[in-house]
């Protein structure tokens, strides 16, 4: 196969970094070649450079993608990186999903100045976060503590709590682990409390659409579970249209031939969860994430709107 030019697009933080590395490590062994023939081009997008205000105010998760899908399609990369849950549920007409690596620990940890949890912070604490599902599943299990915006890379956040910014922050533990900083985690909270964001843990790859010397080329890197996983996470976030503006959550893994689905809507304040679980055959992902959120949506009083 032709490789030459085979250029990986990114964006710039140490986390899209890391998994951009990774995928190329994995590539250049598939295909016989040094890493550093894969070149990376770091691209810096639209969400990047907002870090004042929610992303839900500003377009919404698109904004992380937006500028390497015009490297895209305008032939400057062949492929982008992508952290799964940063993914728009709907893309451009010239833009593909390849597929996913082997997805890590979908779990979040908990990062607690001087290693305090949030079931011991006192009243009024502070936590931060930029995701509103975080948010949403702190005030439901801690209604009494404040939540404020925390956005930057990861560094950055741990940065904050340490210095008192923050008594607290929700952090992917997939992307500690990624970064070598999993020793920050104060605990490791289980799923059935707090339950990830569509995609979490999951690196993500675009192409052009009908690329196919880009899609023989990672074929032998993808995983299909991770694909029949994603495709339920991602039709149950297209019903209830989750593009940061909701707190929804959702995860689905593989049981042998089956999905497993688990999918969750919250009131922005914690004050209120509707959740929907879902078991059948893996071919049938999208299907079954579509009836999940489908269920939910019956049971919400005044829709989607009424979450925010």
């Amino acid at each position: 196969m032709t490789t030459t030019q085979l250029r990986i697009g990114t964006r710039g933080s140490p986390l899209a970094l890391a998994q951009t590395r990774q995928l190329r490590a994995l590539l250049a062994a598939a295909l016989g070649l040094e890493a550093e023939t894969l070149p990376i081009e770091v691209i810096r997008t639209t969400g990047d450079m907002i870090q004042d205000r929610p992303l839900s105010e500003s377009g919404g998760k698109g904004l992380f993608t937006k500028e390497l899908d015009v490297a895209l399609i305008e032939g400057r990369i062949d492929l982008a990186v992508h952290s799964s849950k940063d993914l728009p549920t709907h893309l451009p007409p010239q833009i593909a999903i390849a597929g996913y690596l082997p997805r890590e620990d979908v779990r979040d940890a908990w990062i607690g100045r001087n290693g305090a949890t949030l079931d011991a912070l006192p009243k009024g604490a502070v936590v931060g976060t930029a995701s509103l599902r975080r948010g949403a599943q702190v005030k439901r299990l801690r209604p009494d503590v404040s939540i404020v915006l925390l956005r930057g890379n990861v560094e950055t956040r741990l940065r904050k709590v340490e210095s008192g910014e923050v008594d607290g922050t929700l952090l992917a533990l997939a992307g500690l682990k990624r970064l070598g900083l999993e020793r920050h985690a104060t605990a490791i909270l289980p799923i059935e409390d707090f339950l990830p964001a569509a995609g979490q843990g999951a690196i993500a790859v675009t192409k052009r659409a009908g690329d196919a010397r880009v899609r023989a080329a990672l074929a032998a890197i993808l995983d299909p579970a991770t694909a029949a996983a994603l495709a339920a996470e991602r039709a149950f976030l297209t019903v209830l249209d989750g593009s940061c503006r909701t707190p929804i959550a959702a995860h689905a893994k593989l049981d042998g031939e089956e999905i497993e689905f688990h999918g969750m809507a919250l009131r922005a304040d914690g004050s209120a969860v509707y959740e929907a679980r879902r078991r059948g055959p893996s071919m049938d992902a999208a299907l079954i994430g579509d009836a999940a959120a489908n269920e939910i949506l019956l049971r919400l009083p005044n829709g989607v709107a009424g979450l925010t």
